[in-house]
This record gives structure tokens, C-alpha cells and sequence, in this order.
């Protein structure tokens, strides 16, 4: 069975999600389906047809979260040996070493990505580089842009 690895904020806003489909959005579609069906003929009524995709994105959704919580393994960083090492739910400073520009990510799975907040996917390239490597390491990663150069600066355990 796949493994998801999460972070205890990321199975947290799951949850959340979770609960706002099945307690919020739902009821609402199934409302607006029986509204839909009382304007008559169904072929040609848009509204039904719009609740009725609508109703198919939700109940999607709820399995796929639902699939994602079941095979989830929760990974607490803060609960890990705190040994320098670049791991699952780490953030991360890196240097290129060409600029001089430092980033700071936080490793996370894939729901929790959000690199507009510095949380990268364990799956991007950058932190498949990064696993397992040391602070004061250096590693060449190749990115959109070709290969790059990186020091490991700080590992934390946040």
C-alpha cells in the first residue's frame, strides 16, 4: 500500500477540509440538486446539470482525502533525532553557491506543498537532492534551469 508521509499540520488541515465537505458543502449540493429538479424538464435545466458536477468534484475529493488519511504516516519532526541531517518535515537553508542567495524550505508532502509559503514537495527535485545530506554539505541539484550548486547551511527541527 502507498504511504503518504504528513506532517501533523498537514493531516490537521486534511481533517479540516474533510469536515467542511462532508458537513458544509455536501448538504449544500444535494439542496441545490433538489431545487434544480423541481424547475422540471433535467435535460435542459443548467442549474441541475452544474449541482450535479458539482456534486461529482465533492464526492471525488472525499475519497481522495479519505484514501490519503487512511495510508497516511504522520512524521512529527520535532519528535526526530535532531542530528543535522536533511529529512522529512525539516526547513531547510540552502546557498547557491553561484549567487550567493540563500532559501529557506520547509519539506513536506504532497498536499502541503505550497512553494508561494517555502513548503516544497519531498517529491520536487530540490528536496529528493536534499534527503539525507548534512549541514555543510554541498549538492548539485538539477533544476528547471540546468544544474545547480547548493550548500546545505541549516538544518532545523522545527
Amino acid at each position: 500500500m502507498q504511504r503518504y508521509p504528513m506532517t501533523p499540520e498537514g493531516k490537521e488541515a486534511l481533517e479540516k477540509e474533510l469536515h467542511q465537505l462532508k458537513s458544509v458543502d455536501r448538504p449544500r449540493i444535494i439542496a441545490a440538486i433538489a431545487e434544480a429538479r423541481e424547475h422540471g424538464d433535467l435535460k435542459e435545466n443548467a442549474e441541475y446539470h452544474a449541482a450535479r458536477e458539482q456534486q461529482g468534484f465533492c464526492e471525488g475529493r472525499i475519497q481522495d482525502i479519505e484514501g490519503k488519511l487512511g495510508a497516511m504516516q504522520v512524521i512529527d519532526v520535532k519528535t526526530l533525532e535532531q542530528n543535522g541531517r536533511v529529512v522529512f518535515g525539516v526547513t531547510v537553508t540552502i546557498e547557491n553557491l553561484d549567487t550567493e542567495e540563500q532559501k529557506t524550505y520547509q519539506i513536506v508532502g504532497d498536499d502541503e506543498a505550497d512553494f508561494k509559503i517555502n513548503k516544497i514537495s519531498v517529491n520536487s527535485p530540490i528536496a529528493r537532492g536534499l534527503l539525507g545530506k548534512s549541514e555543510g554539505d554541498e549538492v548539485k541539484i538539477v533544476t528547471p534551469q540546468g544544474e545547480v550548486e547548493y550548500e546545505i547551511v541549516k538544518v532545523a527541527y522545527l
